[in-house]
């Protein structure tokens, strides 16, 4: 059972996240793959699917039937970032806060999803004091999607998780890759650790 994530940046070798993966990497848990060599063979031999914030959305589009294929098949995807160019028709374009203030940036916990449950969201919440990094907006949720956290008093969709009618899964998070934000090394490895679990379908 095997990870693809897309390496969509230009350390070498595969750093993304600091050392957070390389267990992973190691065990063969995970497959990093450089987005300009990416290829359908990937996906077709892929149990789920990580992408970062920094994914070449337009030249993905490539890749939509093998996105597809994958979840139907019950594969699950961390999608990170903002969503510009859609790959599924049920996914929308990311809506910033307008004008956000800090108190826009206060998070809530609306759903124990096992990725974050029992992990104190606040302290993802600033990185060296300050707040935003975490997300600063949403990607539109699709009908059935559960919210996991959520921004301020508006309750900003940040993260939620949806279960494609179709077959798999996928959770959203609308900013910078979250096992990347806090202060707290222990909980950004954890984070990882999880995603990886339950990308791979062993957290549930």
């Amino acid at each position: 059972m095997t990870v693809l994530m897309i390496q969509s940046h230009y350390q070498a070798p595969f750093t993304m996240g600091g050392a957070l993966f390389s267990r992973h990497i190691e065990a063969g848990t995970v497959c990093p793959v450089r987005e300009m060599a990416l290829t359908e063979a990937h996906f077709a031999t892929a149990t789920g699917l990580i992408t970062s914030t920094h994914l070449d959305q337009i030249g993905f589009q490539r890749f939509h039937g093998a996105v597809k294929a994958l979840l139907d098949r019950g594969g699950r995807w961390i999608l990170n970032g903002h969503i510009l160019r859609p790959i599924l028709p049920e996914l929308s374009v990311f809506q910033p806060i307008a004008m956000p203030k800090r108190a826009d940036f206060e998070q809530i916990r609306l759903y124990d999803h096992p990725v974050f449950a029992g992990l104190d969201q606040k302290a993802l919440e600033t990185n060296r004091g300050v707040a935003g990094f975490y997300g600063r907006g949403h990607n539109p949720p699709p009908e059935g999607a559960r919210v996991i956290n959520a921004l301020g008093a508006a309750r900003t969709p940040v993260d939620w998780v949806w279960a494609r009618p179709q077959g798999g899964e996928v959770l959203c998070h609308a900013g910078n890759e979250f096992w990347a934000c806090g202060d707290d090394a222990a909980l950004k490895q954890e984070l990882a650790d999880r995603a990886v679990a339950w990308v791979n379908g062993e957290l549930n």
